[in-house]
This record gives C-alpha cells, structure tokens and sequence, in this order.
C-alpha cells in the first residue's frame, strides 16, 4: 500500500467501481483538496486524495451502504454533540480494540477512556461513510496506520484488509473500494 503515490490502475479500478465518467465535474479539484489539507494540517493519502481531486467527491452509491461522503462532510447521524474533529492529531489505535468487551479489564479511568474513545472518533481521520446503527467508515490520515480504512461503532474499532484478519483483501482504500464492487461481505475471512 502506497500512500504517497498514486497508481494510474488505482485510480482507473476507483473511477470504474464507482461507474463515474463526467470528466472530472463531480471531483472536488487539486486547490480545494490543497486548501482542506492546508486547513487541517494533513496531507490526505494515496489514492483517495486523486480520486477526490480527479475522480469524484463523494458518491451516492456505495461503499459504504449509504454512499461515499463528501469529504469536508459528515453522515447525518453523526450527531451534533460530539467533539470537534481534529484530523492532525494522530489516530490513537494501531490495533482492533472491542471496548464494549473489555470495560471490566480496562486499567484506565473513566475520563482517559472518554478521552481516548472521542479520539478514536475523531482524531486524526476522515469519515468516508456509515453503513447504518452507528457503524462509520474511517480513512486515518495522520498516525502509524495513515492510509489504513476503519470501522469504527459503537461496540469497538477494527482495521481493515487482510493482514489484519476478518477480511481477503487488501488494506487501503483501494483495497476498500475493490473488495466492495467485487460484491464480497466486509467480513469474508474463514
């Protein structure tokens, strides 16, 4: 997974799964993804930082379930009373983490999980989408596992791609988007 470079045959595969052909109208343009990095100290990965500037921002079609987002949006049942995003500071988890499972073996205090649990929301990625009942789709932007997609609800937080089990394809949001057009459940490892 390169995330500083993008593939011409990626982005090809993500304008094809995502079936758009307008020639480039619907992307967000080079000065507009310069000016949200330059706003929230980030650089966006490869390929999904071309393929907002070139391809297209955001879709009604999938994935996730209810379309790919803008990307200077949020889904609509994100809720009003969270805490304000901030995508430069680095997000927190390196590995899956099923809060909902261990609230009885946690050694922190009620306030560091609050603290990290807003964090793992809201530091340090984008939201490509929700699949519904609170589950959303992450891009990390910033920390060791930039470039790597999330899922992330409300019961815990987990990677996708395949080194990190529970799916057969590759991590990234190419990976992401191709596991998707190819029909596969998110969740297709044995």
């Amino acid at each position: 997974m390169d995330t500083d470079h993008v593939s011409p045959a990626d982005l090809a595969a993500l304008r094809s799964a995502f079936g758009v052909d307008d020639g480039g109208e619907s992307a967000l343009g080079w000065d507009a993804v310069r000016a949200f990095e330059a706003e929230h100290g980030v650089v966006l990965p490869e390929p999904y930082r071309s393929f907002v500037a070139e391809v297209t921002d955001g879709s009604y079609q999938g994935p996730p379930d209810y379309g790919l987002m803008p990307l200077a949006e949020m889904p609509d049942d994100w809720g009003d009373d969270r805490p304000v995003r901030d995508l430069s500071r680095p997000f927190p988890l390196t590995s899956a983490w099923l809060w909902e499972e261990d609230e009885e073996d946690d050694d922190r205090s009620e306030e560091e999980r609050e603290a990290l649990l807003d964090a793992v929301f809201d530091h340090g990625s984008v939201v490509l989408g929700t699949d519904g009942c609170g589950m959303y789709w992450h891009l990390v932007v910033t920390g060791p596992q930039r470039g790597h997609i999330w899922n992330i609800s409300g019961e815990g937080a987990g990677p996708f791609g395949a080194e990190f089990g529970h799916t057969t394809s590759q991590p990234g949001f190419a990976g992401w988007v191709a596991h998707w057009a190819a029909g596969k459940p998110w969740f297709d490892a044995a």
